[in-house]
């Protein structure tokens, strides 16, 4: 098994510099509006923007209850620049069994007056990589960085 078969990658130029889009990931009240594909509903439980701090949210789609969607760890944090979460751990380093273990580093790059925005997201083996594509990552993923991008323009 090589690296690349357990992972997967996404990038969009956004046209916003890093400190916009960073703020858009950085901020409770900003990420609920893009962070899940519309018009499911997000509210953010959790987001300790230091390593061991928490990353929690949830959705709802169509009224109701809000339902888990990600309970995750951060790992690393660099502003404006890197972050990487896990959902193998939670809060405080605390092991997890989550339904789909991945480590998302996600990358905030400057090109011109905007963004290289990618997703890496490793997972622990191939098949979950790959249950993770099947289960629409490039969709989903794509969906939620596009409504990011229309989203920070807002924010300029």
């Amino acid at each position: 098994m090589t690296a690349e078969d357990a992972e997967l990658r996404i990038s969009r130029f956004i046209d916003a510099s890093p400190a916009t889009v960073w703020k858009a990931w950085s901020k409770a009240e900003h990420l609920e509006k893009w962070w899940i594909p519309a018009p499911i509903e997000c509210k953010v439980i959790k987001l300790d923007l230091r390593p061991g701090g928490g990353f929690e949210t949830r959705m709802r789609e169509g009224g109701g209850d809000f339902k888990p969607h990600v309970e995750g760890c951060f790992l690393d944090i660099l502003p404006e620049k890197r972050l990487v979460f896990t959902t193998s751990l939670a809060e405080g380093w605390r092991p997890t069994e989550p339904w789909l273990s991945l480590t998302a580093i996600i990358g905030f790059e400057a090109e011109g007056q905007g963004t290289c925005y990618s997703a890496r997201v490793l997972h622990k083996n191939p098949a979950d990589s790959r249950k993770h594509e099947e289960l629409g990552f490039h969709e989903g993923w794509g969906t939620t960085i596009d409504q990011l991008a229309g989203y920070v323009e807002r924010l300029k």
